[in-house]
């Protein structure tokens, strides 16, 4: 499909309301005011409205939108926001939203926590043209959690809008699937093998489809799921994409250029990327043995909120959950081997507060939001130092104070010391008294 000429979006959206038919205009950048030339560095402040230091970097010089009501978004839209807790967009939300409704092909990077899926799923919500209900979006995530989230959150905004937004995942019932899709949806939100499934049945009709986002971009564009993603692609027909992640080494953005045109960049310096209000320690576990004793005393002298810990095995995570409940521990355990109503049902306890600690493999280290965890524990160190940062990024949920406490041994300082290089961060050793960080 030849992409270098790609008019506007039919999904532009009306200013006064996300239900009127859009019209087609011009997406040159001169149109906007956006000059191909011009760059932006500028320090930028979170949402709670504290100045956080981070450094955006954007390709175009971009409108800051300090409000959700200078975006001109539909009443129904704000209200929904609204009633979601949001009082002001944050640094990704006040640089990214507009240009995307705009119709722009788009990389967005920012930090975990600060509001990315509520970023695409705004901007979605305001292009629809809800009178219609067909797929008009697809967003695309790297687990089916992630999907079911960002179609909860997505729906959840778009309450007031009467948004209907499915999530098409494997684990559900195919023919589940295929009996929602025929009855109308606004939104596709899944995972690619069963959004390409239900595309290639022809269950999923994508000729109404402008807007493709691929959420946890670096994940998604891996090579587990490149292929997936390009099948996708080459059946949708003039799309805008939009891509979402916390990290985008060069090697993604280098793909990016084979299926985007001319997409604004809003990029977040790595070495900003490590997340403020974030308190991170290790603590020297000289063998791998040791590391269990370590961690029960950790709990026994701390009052956490809720907690997650990683491990990189599932057999190691099957191992340390039936330990804990033997030293009379109440945890919970999810890695990605489980029948995937089975970690719903976790998932769902986890959220509600019925369970306190949750032992995980990195399944579920990208995009879970689960606003009560305060602590986030490397039982393991992660193998690949990108998800680091996801996994650190589930406590402090935006703005949240939290710790991240990492575990190594002999053999992990070498591990330890090259995250510490690749984010510019310094991770010091665990102080006796811990309890004044969370």
């Amino acid at each position: 499909m030849n992409k270098t000429q790609k008019p506007s979006s039919s999904l532009r959206a009306s200013s006064s309301s996300s239900t009127n038919n859009s019209s087609s205009s011009s997406r040159q950048q001169k149109s906007l005011g956006y000059s191909k030339e011009q760059s932006s560095k500028q320090k930028t402040t979170s949402s709670s409205g504290q100045e956080d230091g981070e450094e955006i970097s954007t390709s175009v010089k971009l409108d800051v939108c300090k409000t959700f009501e200078e975006m001109d978004l539909s009443d129904d839209l704000l209200r929904g926001i609204y009633q979601y807790g949001f009082t002001k967009p944050s640094a990704i939300q006040q640089r990214a939203i507009k240009p995307i409704i705009q119709g722009y092909d788009l990389i967005a990077q920012s930090q975990s926590g600060t509001g990315k899926t509520a970023t695409f799923s705004i901007a979605i919500l305001q292009m629809l043209n809800i009178k219609q209900l067909h797929p008009q979006a697809i967003v695309l995530s790297p687990t089916r959690e992630l999907a079911q989230q960002t179609q909860k959150v997505m729906s959840y905004l778009g309450d007031y809008l009467h948004a209907q937004v499915h999530a098409c995942v494997g684990g559900n019932k195919v023919g589940e699937d295929i009996k929602k899709l025929e009855q109308g949806v606004h939104v596709v939100s899944g995972t690619p093998g069963r959004v390409f499934d239900m595309i290639r049945q022809q269950h999923l009709n994508v000729k109404h489809v402008k807007v493709l986002v691929l959420d946890e971009a670096d994940e998604m564009l891996s090579q587990g799921f490149k292929e997936q993603i390009y099948q996708i692609y080459r059946m949708l027909n003039n799309t805008q994409i939009v891509l979402i992640s916390a990290t985008l080494p060069a090697e993604v953005l280098e793909i990016t250029q084979q299926f985007m045109t001319d997409p604004i960049k809003i990029l977040v310096k790595r070495d900003e990327i490590t997340l403020e209000g974030i308190k991170q320690f290790f603590v020297s576990v000289e063998k791998e043995e040791w590391k269990f004793e370590t961690l029960c005393d950790l709990y026994n002298s701390l009052t956490v909120t809720q907690a997650v810990i990683f491990c990189n095995k599932r057999d190691k995570v099957e191992w340390l959950a039936k330990q804990m409940k033997k030293h009379n521990f109440t945890v919970s355990f999810m890695h990605g081997q489980m029948p995937q109503k089975e970690r719903e049902a976790i998932m769902e306890e986890f959220r509600k507060g019925q369970s306190r600690v949750l032992i995980t493999t990195d399944v579920w280290a990208r995009g879970i939001d689960v606003q009560q965890v305060s602590l986030v524990v490397n039982y393991d160190l992660p193998q690949n130092r990108e998800n680091y940062i996801h996994r650190i990024g589930r406590s402090g949920r935006y703005g949240r104070k939290g710790v991240a406490i990492n575990f190594v041994t002999e053999q992990d300082v070498g591990v330890l010391k090259d995250i510490e290089q690749y984010y510019s961060t310094i991770i010091e050793e665990m102080p006796a008294k811990i309890d004044k960080y969370l």
